[in-house]
């Protein structure tokens, strides 16, 4: 059959549209209930001991939009669209972005490796090795002066160990004030100097427009191996600290029970927000979770779990849905549990 000049255009273009439709990336990101997974086989502690319940951690499902999917986000449930900035700053690729996502899960994983040690009464040393950049943000001061990669030593002279000396240095200055900033990059010790100013849309917070991790050497007895893949950010502290506690203690305190939950967890055991929190209730029932830990935030309003109470409820959820503002608090309510 001979196609007519007409008909041919008329292919190209639905070719096109449809391209358009359900490749095409536009600045839209899309979060959704991603997957509640048992964490046995990503947290084995040498020796460990077995429990009749299980440990989940709890994901949100990101990707940046085509047209299609942006619509369909708008009208499904527990579907959110933002736009990509929000997300994934400028000057950020989605390779950088993702590369710091695993750092701060890698992160995640060493504190809870300490909470979980310390509380449990285990051998535990913790040597500092330095603070990594793990992402520049476009237009703000550290831009073309600071890489992904590079390890802060010192600012204005003052030895830094932990990302948290560096931001309370920071916080103490105004916008305007210059640093001096000692670094490593390449095996070269370099300095260079950096004018803070205000964030992007928040002229409440100055800063140097960085991101930041810090390394630490961590040694455990009995040794601990992790394997989570590809999935990053922050939000599985607890659990993990939850998870590698229940298998170096005689005691089962699961108590045969489904148990998830999130919140980012620091060093000295006290839990913070996370984002998503309503899609990973609703992911969390979908797997049929008896107990959901989430941050209480000491109780302000629109807490992370605040909100997980309400999605709860509006998914007619049967989950027991805990509010904890510290690991003791979670595993206080284990340990009380019939």
């Amino acid at each position: 059959m001979k196609l007519s000049k007409k008909r041919i255009i008329f292919y190209v273009i639905i070719l096109v549209c449809v391209y358009f439709f359900a490749v095409y990336r536009i600045p839209y990101y899309i979060q959704k209930p991603g997957n509640t997974e048992p964490l046995n086989p990503i947290v084995e502690v040498d020796g460990g001991h077995a429990s009749e319940g299980e440990m989940h951690l709890v994901t949100v499902s990101g990707l940046q939009a085509t047209p299609l999917q942006y619509v369909l986000a708008k009208v499904l449930p527990h579907n959110e669209v933002r736009p990509l900035h929000e997300v994934i700053p400028e000057g950020i690729t989605p390779d950088d972005y993702m590369h710091g996502q695993l750092q701060v899960m890698e992160s995640s994983q060493e504190a809870s490796l300490v909470v979980a040690y310390e509380s449990a009464g285990k051998d535990i040393t913790i040597d500092y090795v330095g603070v990594y950049v793990v992402g520049v943000v476009e237009n703000m001061p550290s831009f073309g002066k600071l890489e992904m990669g590079d390890r802060i030593i010192s600012l204005d002279g003052n030895e830094i160990e932990e990302s948290s000396d560096l931001v309370s240095y920071v916080e103490g200055k105004q916008a305007g004030d210059t640093i001096a900033v000692d670094f490593i990059r390449e095996n070269e010790t370099l300095s260079t100097e950096i004018t803070l100013d205000y964030f992007p849309n928040d002229e409440s917070r100055v800063g140097m427009g960085i991101s930041l991790v810090t390394d630490r050497e961590v040694t455990v007895d009995p040794e601990v191996n992790f394997s989570s893949g590809n999935i990053g950010g922050p939000s599985a502290g607890l659990m993990f600290a939850l998870e590698i506690y229940d298998q170096l203690t005689e005691e089962d305190i699961t108590k045969g029970y489904k148990i998830a939950g999130t919140g980012e967890i620091d060093y000295d055991g006290n839990i913070y927000r996370i984002g998503g929190v309503d899609k990973k209730v609703v992911s969390a029932d979908r797997e049929g979770i008896d107990i959901f830990f989430v941050p209480n935030e000491n109780g302000r309003a629109d807490s992370n779990y605040e909100i997980a109470k309400q999605t709860a409820e509006e998914i007619d959820s049967e989950m027991e849905i805990v509010p904890v503002d510290t690991f003791d608090d979670a595993l206080n309510y284990l340990e009380e549990l019939q």
